[in-house]
């Protein structure tokens, strides 16, 4: 027998539902981490720190007793900073437990971002853990990013307060980040929410989602089957707009390629040296700019003149007939004007 199937043995020994390859990794449970597993301890000792705000100063004074107290038990120190304004919680030589200084970590990084010590203490148990979702550069905008971040909060909280029901999770938006604190399944699907969220897809349709999953996965003739026909679809109601179609410029015809440039333009020493103007003293150029006043004067002088005559210009007159009677008094019909007579004559 070699040396690696005698240690497959002794683990299936130690673990009693250890079986081999696992379909459901997430039914598999976590075996619990015993001293005796670790009995030489670290070799090196490993910190972490992290800062933390002003006005958090007063609440970790208060709580840092307990977090000391719940640390001790794995042998990890923790200290608190309050000139420098951090927190740091590091390794010892009786710590046995080499991922516990990683939770360490993260339960004062929660405690940074303002969630409470009740919650934050929970990321030391072997089936919690937390993610610290940033949401600040997913918009660019700041009215966008703060419209998208109350839809997430929901009014009153009641959004938030159905996705931790739904997750199991204690989710807290504080700032520019998103604290979670549950089992890993429950992140998997805070993490998706809050992101699609910051992408303009409203919470509500993951809520949904999370509900009929959860409904869905209670009956046994659907549990293995495809739930897409189930689950809502988002439909995006505000399209982005087709730009309008620019009209097409013209296509100038090329012209024949010369290798020599085009002819610079005339400056103005150029014309008045073409005209002659530039050869004349102040003196003439003076009586040149005053005899051009005069002329242009003349003329405007000129047509004022006879826009004023207009007004005395009598109208043509016309004759007492118009030109439709003219015509019919020019043109005489003789047999009628005849029978008209003869009619008369009988009368009489």
């Amino acid at each position: 027998m070699s040396d690696s199937e005698s240690d497959q043995e002794d683990i299936s020994q130690k673990i009693s539902h250890y079986t081999g390859p696992v379909e459901d990794a997430w039914k598999m449970k976590i075996p619990e981490f015993k001293p005796d597993d670790n009995k030489n301890g670290l070799l090196e000792e490993s910190s972490f720190s992290t800062l933390f705000p002003k006005y958090r100063e007063k609440y970790l004074k208060e709580c840092w007793p307990l977090v000391q107290k719940a640390l001790d038990t794995h042998f990890l120190k923790a200290e608190l900073d309050v000139i420098k304004g951090s927190m740091l919680v590091k390794t010892t030589r009786k710590t046995w437990d080499p991922f516990i200084i990683v939770k360490a970590r993260d339960i004062i990084k929660l405690l940074s971002r303002s969630v409470p010590y009740e919650q934050a203490v929970r990321v030391l148990e072997d089936e919690i853990s937390c993610d610290i979702i940033k949401i600040k550069n997913l918009v660019r905008n700041r009215e966008k990013f703060i419209k998208r971040r109350n839809r997430l909060i929901g009014p009153g909280g009641c959004t938030l307060k159905s996705l931790e029901l739904l997750t199991n999770c204690y989710v807290l938006v504080q700032g520019c980040t998103v604290s979670a604190i549950g089992p890993y399944k429950g992140l998997q699907h805070v993490r998706a929410i809050v992101e699609d969220t910051m992408k303009n897809i409203h919470p509500i349709y993951n809520i949904k989602a999370l509900m009929i999953k959860r409904e869905l996965m209670k009956d046994e003739k659907l549990k293995n089957e495809n739930w897409d026909r189930f689950l809502p679809k988002f439909e995006n109601k505000n399209p982005n707009k087709k730009k309008a179609k620019k009209p097409k410029k013209e296509v100038k015809a090329k012209k024949e390629y010369t290798p020599f440039p085009p002819p610079q333009p005339e400056s103005k020493m150029d014309k008045m040296l073409a005209s002659g103007e530039y050869f004349l003293t102040e003196q003439e150029k003076k009586a040149k700019i005053n005899k051009e006043r005069r002329e242009k004067q003349a003329a405007d002088k000129l047509k004022q003149k006879e826009r004023r005559e207009l007004d005395y210009v009598p109208p043509k007159e016309s004759d007492g007939l118009s030109s439709s009677k003219k015509q019919k008094s020019d043109k005489v019909d003789v047999k009628a004007l005849k029978s008209k007579i003869k009619k008369a004559n009988k009368g009489k």
